[in-house]
């Protein structure tokens, strides 16, 4: 009959293949959410009308982009947003 640690060791051996393939699957998915925050981010950052569209649509991570760039120090391109979708309306 096998020790305690015996059986430990085996259990570690068994489990290394599902630890690895559970750490392939985060890192994989973190990958693709870093890509598709910078895919958004770029653009929302080179199309207003995308913005407008985020706008109508989510406007909380409009808001997250707005406060990012003005954290950056770039300021007036959410008033510049609002005076062009305010004088399209109308």
């Amino acid at each position: 009959m096998p020790s305690l640690p015996e059986d430990r060791e085996q259990m570690a051996r068994t489990m290394e293949p599902l630890a690895k393939k559970i750490f392939k699957g985060v890192l994989v998915a973190e990958l693709f959410g870093i890509f598709g925050a910078y895919f958004l981010f770029t653009k929302m950052n080179t199309s207003q009308d995308f913005r407008q569209t985020m706008s109508k649509k989510f406007p909380f991570i409009l808001e997250v982009y707005y406060k990012s760039i003005e954290q950056s120090g770039m300021y007036g391109i959410r008033e510049q947003d609002q005076e062009k979708w305010l004088n399209s309306k109308s």
